[in-house]
């Protein structure tokens, strides 16, 4: 028999959600059950007897914030010019000209003309 799914069931696995957290300060022993997780985001910081499966205020502290996301980015600037690929010439990575229709500038080309 396989394992069956049942949708916002009670969860399996003893994972603690603070392990992970920005917020939470997990402390284990050599034993399994010697385990402290202090919630630092409430003031007084609090204790949590029980293993957490969900956090409203979870924050990831593997995850790059935003300046670090910054500084990994790569910047393409519209200044910088790139050679052109040899085998994509013709394969549709064309740019199109934009046509600007204005009247004025034909009445100042006619006027230079005369």
């Amino acid at each position: 028999m396989g394992k069956l799914y049942v949708k916002n069931g009670t969860p399996v696995g003893e994972t603690h959600l603070c392990k992970y957290c920005n917020w939470g300060q997990y402390m284990t022993g050599y034993r399994e059950t010697e385990v402290l997780v202090v919630c630092t985001n409430s003031n007084p910081a609090r204790l949590v007897p029980f293993v957490v499966h969900q956090c409203t205020e979870y924050q990831d502290r593997n995850r790059p914030d935003f300046d670090q996301m910054e500084k990994l980015a790569i910047n393409f600037h519209a200044d910088c010019h790139r050679n052109p690929t040899p085998g994509f010439r013709g394969s549709g990575f064309a740019s199109i000209p934009v046509v600007v229709d204005d009247e004025d500038e034909r009445e100042d080309e006619v006027a230079r003309l005369f």
